[in-house]
């Protein structure tokens, strides 16, 4: 029973709390900070809208969780090559409370040969963000294991501080093969590079075929909430769903 709860309090403590339907109201924003922290400890991040960020801000410090990350996204979900754009959002987001950034690759123009531009637009967000950068690659799209791996790399020299799979908005989300690809070019680059698993991941049982592979190529004690996170709006539902069945047992 035990390694049940103990797998659960660590994925809390790696999540993201996510959400970014586009339909969610400052309501939904109030009860997504209330589900911050529970029976599994407290996640990561809370990951929403810019505009929401404010309200985030200050639901956490009403319940005395300013530890959590303010995670937004940028360039998202499109990743479009648009530097001065991406930049200025990136200057909102801060001005607005974010310590973390998760920015869409612009997968497109690099699927079509454009690596140059798609390394300045990286470059000069890289510039304009202080804080965690988490480069969001949309494996799905970008598709092959080569293609998957040149975008990480990319990344990873223009300076990202995380890789992220999914923006969640494609049809093929986080999968286990983009994911080992994207961490054995952060065991080549040093293990200095964080991972996000993000997209589709629902079940406690899929956090943990990442957590696995994780484990596999950069060993146990480089997992951490500061190199590896989920991203998910309904993960935590079915890990404290487990958690609370293997209590009871």
């Amino acid at each position: 029973m035990q390694d049940i709860l103990d797998q659960a309090s660590r994925i809390v403590s790696l999540l993201d709390l996510t959400s970014l339907s586009g339909t969610e109201t400052g309501d939904d924003i109030s009860r997504l900070c209330a589900r911050a922290e529970g029976p599994c400890g407290r996640v990561a991040a809370i990951c929403v809208f810019p505009r929401y960020l404010p309200l985030v801000r200050a639901g956490l410090a009403s319940l005395s969780l300013e530890q959590i990350e303010l995670a937004t996204v940028v360039n998202f979900p499109r990743g479009e090559l648009d530097a001065d754009g991406s930049v200025r959002e990136i200057r909102e987001a801060l001005a607005l409370g974010a310590t973390e950034v998760d920015l869409v690759f612009p997968y497109r123009v690099f699927l079509a040969g454009q690596a140059k531009q798609a390394a300045d637009y990286l470059e000069a967000c890289r510039q304009a963000c202080p804080v965690r950068l988490k480069v969001i690659l949309e494996t799905g799209e970008l598709g092959s294991r080569e293609a998957i791996r040149a975008a990480s790399l990319l990344a990873v020299e223009r300076g990202a501080d995380f890789l992220k799979t999914s923006t969640g908005k494609s049809q093929v989300h986080a999968t286990p093969e983009a994911a080992q690809t994207m961490l054995e070019v952060i065991a080549q680059c040093g293990g200095r590079v964080g991972f996000k698993a993000s997209g589709g991941l629902r079940a406690m049982d899929d956090a943990l075929v990442y957590l696995e592979l994780a484990e596999t190529i950069m060993g146990r004690d480089w997992v951490s909430p500061r190199t590896f996170r989920f991203g998910a709006s309904s993960l935590l539902d079915d890990v404290l769903a487990r958690a609370l069945d293997r209590g009871r047992a």
